[in-house]
């Protein structure tokens, strides 16, 4: 299929699947739930990081992690004493547990004393080709409160080779200019060309199936070949692309 084509092909399919049909039944809507940009990017964060697994179980496991914030994820992220943090008792989603839970809340907190938005950390590491950099970097600032060494593994790093999927889906959300409403958009200080696709198995599988992955490893050198692909068939927007990719794999079976 020539470049002209596979563009003309993949677009079609981001308009198919870049709706507000798609918020349903992914875990952008637990985020969408709110409208302020601090409330997003809690629960937007805490969300994306417990997104492995069935989607419908990602989606419960995200309404009692709203339940726990009383529903005002910054809120509650301000205020809470350590005693508060009972509440994460019993929470568990596969691997992710109230320790960890309880970590991510201190860290948060603690993050937001420091800053007004999670945004600032990215933009004070973004490079010039990418955000796996700044990535790294949030990583480095987020574990830095005392963090227990099992939940360090919650939050990939690029720079040790990981396709950072779950961080680069939110990084999606909150940085893509969204006029069909899914992506929110709200962090404005970054450019949505910096974006990279946040590769899973579909995505992986219907990439290789196209031309546009060779690489055989979900990892970051996979990311990096993809994102080099799908630049060059919309430098602007890279990561609209995801939506094709995922859509062809899961709802296609491509």
């Amino acid at each position: 299929m020539k470049r002209s084509e596979l563009k003309a092909f993949l677009d079609h399919k981001v308009e198919t699947y870049n709706t507000v049909d798609f918020i349903k039944d992914d875990p952008i809507q637990i985020p969408h739930q709110f409208s302020l940009k601090q409330d997003i990017e809690i629960s937007g964060f805490l969300i994306a990081t417990i997104a492995w697994g069935n989607r419908k179980s990602i989606l419960n496991s995200g309404e009692r992690l709203l339940k726990i914030m009383e529903h005002s994820p910054f809120d509650f992220i301000k205020n809470h004493e350590i005693s508060d943090l009972k509440v994460c008792e019993g929470f568990v989603h596969r691997t992710f547990n109230a320790e960890d839970l309880q970590y991510f809340f201190t860290a948060l907190k603690a993050l937001y004393q420091k800053y007004n938005s999670l945004e600032d950390i990215f933009v004070k590491h973004q490079s010039a080709e990418s955000l796996q950099t700044a990535i790294h970097h949030f990583k480095k600032e987020f574990m830095a409160f005392g963090c227990p060494k099992r939940t360090q593994k919650h939050i990939s790093d690029p720079l040790k080779n990981s396709a950072a999927k779950r961080l680069n889906m939110m990084l999606r959300w909150f940085v893509r200019q969204d006029k069909n409403g899914v992506d929110f958009g709200i962090w404005q200080n970054l450019s949505p060309a910096l974006l990279s696709c946040p590769l899973d198995v579909h995505t992986a599988r219907v990439a290789r199936k196209l031309g546009l992955l060779k690489r055989q490893q979900n990892d970051a050198k996979a990311v990096q070949e993809l994102d080099k692909n799908l630049r060059k068939l919309d430098s602007n927007d890279p990561v609209k692309y995801d939506f094709a990719l995922f859509g062809l794999g899961v709802y296609e079976g491509f």
